[in-house]
């Protein structure tokens, strides 16, 4: 969260030139057909705040502290001028794999699969990894279940999708609910002899404390978003303090929002794995004329007078994605009802 009344700008200055959109995707991903967001105009530049539609005033608030630290604080200075990312494959039929692959260009070392979608079972997961392994041979892959399973099905599921995999899964990321979950599927994979890592995902951002995680050992490594976790400053602090490995990863985003998530990568002091930010390739088209796509399997940090800085939105593009009258109102109110939570929280 901001660490001083100053990093909350008032109300009217977020909302001032704000517009809110609304980006068909190519799949539907994460059970979104479509994904909106608000774009918001600061004086450090161009910044997002889209909270899935469920989310809630308290656990949107942390968006929009992100977002002001974005447009308002600015996003600090990279490291590294590029970064490593990884090709994303929605829950598709395997036939359809080398479709979605070919979104991605060459140089492709990683590819992120989906698994454990409603309505699918574990055969759906073990072919489209099959796919992925037999259409980028040599590739490594991780899975994300999204807490999709229990701790008996995972438990299950995991071996036949690293024997998939030949070798080269990196990792499943949240494949049960909760710290305790992650802790007893750990416990009970090394039980049976399986070796395969862990990654928190949900049990980070969604939790009060982030840090559980690490200090139950119930993960490998970390999986950080940076719009849940409320900005870019204490995305750092997490990593410092967790002392695991970390992959960053896309909330979804419009190239504009993806920028932080790429200042959070350029500016670790280490960059093991390659980072879940290669989404926008998942749109149909994006709000900027030059959307961040990766080239030869990385993706360049936008940098504006030495800092790191979202690229300007087209207002063509954005004209072409605005959303109705009704819709703006509702994602207004969305941004007063989490500069509530923010505001009062700065007073106690």
């Amino acid at each position: 969260m901001p660490d001083r009344v100053a990093d909350l700008p008032p109300l009217e200055e977020l909302l001032h030139e704000a517009v809110a959109v609304s980006l068909p995707m190519r799949t539907r991903f994460r059970g979104q057909a479509v994904r909106e967001a608000l774009l918001l105009r600061g004086p450090a530049g161009w910044a997002e705040f889209a909270p899935f539609p469920e989310y809630g005033a308290e656990e949107s608030s942390a968006w929009l502290a992100a977002a002001a630290e974005a447009g308002w604080t600015g996003l600090g200075a990279p490291l590294r001028g590029s970064v490593p990312v990884s090709a994303t494959m929605p829950a598709v039929a395997a036939d359809r794999v080398p479709e979605v692959l070919a979104r991605y260009g060459d140089g492709i070392t990683t590819v992120k699969i989906k698994v454990a979608e409603p309505g699918q079972g574990a055969d759906d997961d073990v072919a489209r990894v099959s796919a992925v392994v037999h259409q980028l041979p040599g590739v490594s892959v991780r899975v994300d279940a999204n807490a999709g399973w229990d701790v008996a099905e995972a438990a299950a599921v995991l071996p036949r999708i690293a024997e998939a995999a030949h070798g080269r899964l990196e990792y499943a990321e949240q494949p049960v609910p909760g710290v305790e979950g992650l802790a007893r599927l750990r416990e009970a994979l090394h039980a049976a002899g399986h070796s395969v890592r862990i990654a928190a995902d949900e049990a980070v951002r969604k939790a009060e404390d982030p840090l559980r995680v690490a200090r139950l050992g119930a993960a490998d490594l970390l999986v950080l978003k940076v719009p849940p976790l409320g900005g870019v400053r204490r995305a750092l602090d997490l990593v410092e303090q967790a002392g695991l490995p970390v992959v960053v990863s896309s909330a979804l985003d419009t190239s504009i929002g993806l920028t932080a998530g790429l200042a959070l990568a350029s500016r670790l002091p280490q960059l093991p794995y390659a980072c879940g930010l290669g989404t926008v390739t998942l749109f149909e088209h994006d709000v900027v004329g030059s959307p961040l796509l990766p080239a030869d399997g990385r993706l360049g940090v936008p940098v504006r007078d030495g800092v790191i800085a979202a690229p300007e939105p087209d207002p063509e593009l954005v004209g072409r994605a605005r959303l109705g009258p009704e819709r703006q109102a509702w994602w207004f109110d969305r941004v007063r009802a989490a500069h509530r939570v923010l505001a009062s929280r700065m007073l106690e």
